[in-house]
């Protein structure tokens, strides 16, 4: 699945804004503390990374959706060869999270 372009927009907005991170070890030090409100896992991760990351969330009670293309998504934050992202903020949460559910409900 092509990453929403509106998806992709939203994520560099909250780069802007110093609200989004990436890297395992970083989401994961961010959802201990309480910080993360939603965990964006690329597509194309292995599948034990996926369910790793997808358990610590329900640990921890943080949104998480598996979406997109690590390349497209790490580039439009400035970084490469990433592929797990933690939002720190609600109102990027909030539109992220009702972007993401409305693609893949059509």
């Amino acid at each position: 699945m092509a990453t929403s372009k509106k998806v992709l927009s939203y994520m560099g907005f909250a780069a802007k804004a110093r609200k989004i991170l990436s890297g395992y070890n970083t989401c994961i030090f961010t959802m201990e503390k309480g910080r993360a409100k939603l965990l964006l896992l690329a597509e194309d991760l292995a599948e034990g990374t996926k369910e790793k990351m997808v358990s610590k969330a329900r640990k921890f009670n943080v949104a998480c959706r598996v979406y997109g293309d690590s390349d497209e998504m790490s580039h439009i934050i400035g970084e490469s060869g990433k592929g797990i992202f933690c939002i720190t903020d609600d109102n990027f949460k909030k539109v992220i999270l009702n972007e993401i559910d409305n693609t893949k409900s059509m």
